[in-house]
């Protein structure tokens, strides 16, 4: 095991314990824009950003908040922590907690309610 949460070798990049980084290993991403509730702040760790940023896989990490949510391409997320809701604009609804994992297709939309601050493995396709 390392000593330090985030590692980088010859050819990959290595994330240990991800359910129990503290939040200040984790980048400052910035506030989450179009909160219409709350004020979300992301943090993460970039695993990978191929060409054009497709496809690019990660670390993310998000405060409590509301905003609407616009998907532009396949994304793969594997919650780790916390409580979420998302709800399609056409209605169907996804209770997120730890160990759920989500393939959103591209082009869904919806709103995001983050209700315990998240973390989740994420891959955003080509």
């Amino acid at each position: 095991m390392s000593e330090t949460p985030i590692a980088q070798g010859t050819h990959c990049k290595v994330i240990y314990n991800v359910d129990k980084i503290a939040s200040e290993h984790l980048a400052d991403w910035g506030d989450q824009p179009d909160c219409s509730h709350g004020q979300s702040k992301s943090r993460g760790s970039l695993l990978f950003k191929g060409p054009d940023n497709k496809p690019e896989s990660g670390l993310w990490e998000c405060t409590p908040g509301t905003w609407p949510l616009s998907i532009p391409r396949d994304e793969f997320c594997h919650f780790i922590q916390g409580e979420a809701t998302y709800t399609s604009d056409k209605g169907s609804v996804i209770e997120v907690s730890a160990g759920t994992c989500i393939h959103f297709n591209a082009g869904w939309t919806g709103t995001c309610v983050v209700t315990e601050t998240i973390r989740n493995l994420y891959m955003l396709t080509a």
